[in-house]
């Protein structure tokens, strides 16, 4: 009896202490709606607070007028309708934030979550005078009352909260906020209830935009901004600002809790807000989750962790609070900034891991205890070998390994991608390759601690031997044939280990030395053989080639002497073409087009001559095939014929002079090794041999042609010529005073300097002063004709200055007449 009592007792004392501990029912929003919970939308134009609600939701009604059983409440008073309250059930990504939609903290999953606002806004429209339109705002509420007990018994609640606000650059008292408030039946807990906006220096005037964010506040508070631009539109575009702003900042999942031990069998209300700006302007929204456990403080963190491994252990925030963390010896904490999270390296040995939070409302401990494995090793995989593409088979040994063997791994690109094997032993046979592969395995000790990889075994793949293919597969050779048949391997995989021959195709012998190359000349054979190769890859059996006959006709192979087998001539001349045949009955040429006196293709007597006369445009290689019945080669012999470019003599433009003015004559070639000069007459030239003579005339000679031949080393020769037409009077420049441009002549309006050495600038205006050409070379003129238009028919001014051989200036200037 005395013990039943005493289970008795203890059956009460946890039943009591279970419900002293129970959250409110669907505080977790555990049922996927809003039953339970107080909802209100509405909009903020005359300020925050109880006036800005407009329409509500009770939490013991059914919709439309209650919350129970209803998942969406929609923006107050706006077409088309946009969510403003809606619970989240299934994972998703913040497009601005690009955090989940519902959080994992450090390992705590949580299953739903509910979203305050949208990136909804208000403006005022046209005939709205500029007025304030008041933002969006929404709420949800519990009221509860706490279960009664012992204040000294923690009841705790837990929430975990995202947002996105957008600056809309007001004072901060109208900025976009998300607030979480913590009520009793007369009074507010401060501690509890924060509120998050984005802090301005306030200063600009109330309703208006044009505060100055701070945000090196803002990241403190750890606010980062989107590179998501606005989906709204800038109000007020001007100068250089965008039509859409980079001005939306989120603030990715954080954790709070908050002691309600002090208020045990009150009632207490507990609301999430979420506003748009005072102004209406600029947008927020922001997640809220709840934990469904209010049995005080509990650390989030791995109770099962690896030797050396890097993590983090958590409890959610207390506003204001200080913290206190102890960890078992050998670890060491490595970050301690954020206080309510740290981040440590586990030691080898486990203990216990403790935190106390403190601030003016709560005093909470808890602990966990943790316990460690050891790291594992992966080890070493031993095997390395070469097998042969096909089938092969190989065993790999795994060894010095700590830890389970989780599965092998295999690559085939030489470790840039790796693919699995369910293999749990630390033997493995690999087999049947094609390709060389590297084996791995996988090491894991329990499932907290990272896997280790061993060392690799290699096993090399060589491509089966492939023999290829000679060509020519048939070939003949005849007697005394000096070249004969050419066989050529091609095709091969592996090395070559030896050429072989048979006169029966089924006695094979080896060459002696053996032959690796891939290329092989018949020269000289008693009788028709056949030839193959012996190709080997790496460990693959070898592998013989196709088999290429070589014929023996008993027959000479026709023979000749050619002469010159190359020779070089000039442009234009001929070249002779000598051979002497020795054995052969004909013979032909493979591209006659410029030869003479080839022959009839008839060899009637040997030695048999031939003289043909080559006379190619440009290089040649002329064929002269020889034939002997009854051996089906042909020899070939090729005449190389190079032909030099023709040599292009320039003497100078034709001139004009005056008595004894000295003339600088000056040839040039295009051929740079032309070495040889000849001008022709001699007439006034103080030397004919050299390409710049200078020339003297005299009263007796009207006009004079010089030619001149210009020659090379070789012997191949150019000329050109050059008239020069002598006055008798000074040094002058003739201008005409007429031209007739598009006629058949007189198409070109130029001066004639007559013993001038140079032009400075011959010039032609138009009747408004317009320039309309201009030159200094001589021989140059106008067509008449100005940025490609034919110019009128009238007068034109003309200008010309000059200097003569002596050094003197000569200047005139007139009117030409332009004739159409």
């Amino acid at each position: 009896m005395k013990c039943w009592l005493c289970g008795l007792s203890l059956f009460i004392f946890s039943s009591a202490f279970s419900q002293m501990q129970t959250c409110p029912a669907n505080i977790n929003f555990g049922s996927g709606t809003l039953t339970h919970w107080f909802a209100y939308v509405g909009n903020n134009r005359n300020g925050n607070g109880p006036t800005a609600i407009k329409q509500t939701y009770d939490s013991l009604a059914s919709p439309p007028q209650g919350t129970q059983g209803l998942t969406i409440i929609y923006e107050w008073n706006h077409q088309p309708l946009v969510p403003g309250i809606q619970i989240l059930t299934r994972q998703g990504t913040d497009r601005f934030g690009g955090f989940q939609i519902i959080p994992n903290i450090n390992g705590y999953q949580y299953a739903y979550s509910i979203l305050l606002g949208s990136t909804l806004i208000t403006r005022g429209g046209p005939g709205s005078g500029g007025a304030t339109m008041g933002g969006y705002i929404r709420g949800v509420s519990y009221r509860f009352t706490v279960p009664p007990g012992p204040t000294a018994e923690p009841y705790t609640m837990t929430y975990a909260y995202a947002m996105v606000l957008e600056n809309g650059s007001h004072n901060s008292n109208e900025q976009p906020l998300f607030s979480a408030t913590l009520k009793t039946d007369d009074s507010v807990v401060t501690c509890a209830s924060p509120s998050y906006y984005l802090p301005t220096f306030n200063n600009t005037e109330e309703g208006q935009r044009g505060a100055t964010l701070d945000s090196a506040t803002a990241i403190k508070n750890g606010f980062i901004v989107s590179p998501v631009l606005s989906p709204n539109p800038n109000p007020n575009p001007s100068g250089t600002e965008a039509t859409y702003l980079q001005d939306v900042w989120t603030k990715g999942w954080r954790e709070v809790t908050f002691d309600l031990s002090p208020y045990r069998g009150r009632k207490v209300t507990l609301t999430f807000e979420a506003d748009n700006c005072i102004p209406g302007g600029h947008f927020a929204y922001a997640y809220v989750a709840l934990r469904n456990n209010c049995a005080g403080l509990s650390i989030s963190g791995d109770s099962l962790v690896c030797v050396n491994s890097n993590i983090a252990y958590s409890v959610p925030a207390l506003a204001g609070a200080t913290y206190q963390w102890f960890v078992p010896n050998t670890w060491q904490i490595t970050d301690y900034s954020s206080g309510n999270i740290i981040r440590v390296k586990a030691g080898t040995q486990g203990g216990p891991i403790i935190v106390r939070e403190q601030n003016s409302c709560a005093d909470l401990k808890d602990t966990i205890q943790v316990n460690t494995l050891p790291s594992p090793v992966g080890g070493k995989v031993s095997g390395d070998t070469t097998v042969c593409s096909g089938i092969n088979l190989q065993t790999l040994v795994l060894s010095n390994n700590v830890g389970n063997i989780q599965n092998w791994i295999y690559s085939t690109d030489g470790g840039s991608n790796w693919d699995s094997l369910p293999v749990t032993t630390p033997k493995y046979v690999a087999q049947n390759l094609t390709t060389t592969t590297t084996f791995k395995a996988v090491v894991q000790n329990g499932t907290v601690c990272s896997p280790d990889t061993s060392s690799g075994a290699t096993v090399s793949v060589d491509a089966k031997s492939v023999g290829g293919v000679i060509n020519p597969a048939n070939s003949n050779l005849c007697e005394q044939q000096q070249i004969g048949s050419i066989l050529n391997l091609s095709g091969k995989t592996g090395n070559i280990i030896d050429w072989q021959s048979s006169s029966d195709n089924f006695n094979w012998q080896n060459f002696n030395p053996p032959l690796n190359d891939s290329v092989f000349m018949v020269n000289s054979i008693p009788i028709s053989t056949s030839y193959r190769t012996i190709v080997k890859n790496g460990v693959c059996p070898a592998d013989t080639s196709s088999v290429a006959k070589v014929a023996l006709f008993k027959v000479p192979f026709p023979q000749a002497n050619i002469s010159p087998a190359d020779t070089t001539i000039c442009f234009g001349t001929s070249a002779n073409l000598n051979a002497s045949i020795t054995v052969g009955t004909s013979y032909n040429w493979l591209n006659p087009g410029s030869l003479i006196n080839t022959g009839d293709g008839k060899i009637t007597g040997m030695p048999y001559t031939l003289q043909a006369i080559a006379n190619p445009p440009s290089s040649t290689d002329y064929v002269l095939s020889i034939t002997n019945e009854g051996c089906p080669n042909a020899l070939n012999d090729t005449f190389h014929v190079k032909v030099l470019p023709p040599i292009i003599v320039d003497a100078g433009r034709d001139t004009s002079v005056v008595v004894n003015q000295p003339l600088q004559l000056q040839a040039s070639s295009n051929d740079p090794t032309a070495n040889t000069y000849e001008w022709i007459p001699t007439t006034g030239l103080n030397n004919p041999d050299i390409p710049n003579p200078i020339a003297l005339l005299n009263a007796s000679i009207n006009s004079i042609k010089y030619t001149v031949k210009v020659s090379n080393p070789v012997g191949c020769m150019g000329e050109n010529s050059i008239h020069v037409k002598v006055f008798r009077t000074g040094p002058d420049i003739f201008v005409p005073n007429a031209f007739t441009p598009g006629k058949n002549s007189n198409t070109i309006f130029r001066p004639i300097p007559v013993g001038v050495a140079y032009l400075e600038y011959f010039r032609i205006y138009n009747r408004s002063g317009e320039l309309v050409f201009s030159t200094s070379q001589i021989g140059q003129g106008w067509d008449g004709t100005l940025n490609g238009k034919p110019q009128d028919s009238g007068g034109y001014v003309w200008m010309v200055q000059g200097v003569d051989y002596t050094g003197n200036t000569i200047f005139k200037k007139g009117v030409v007449v332009l004739l159409r």
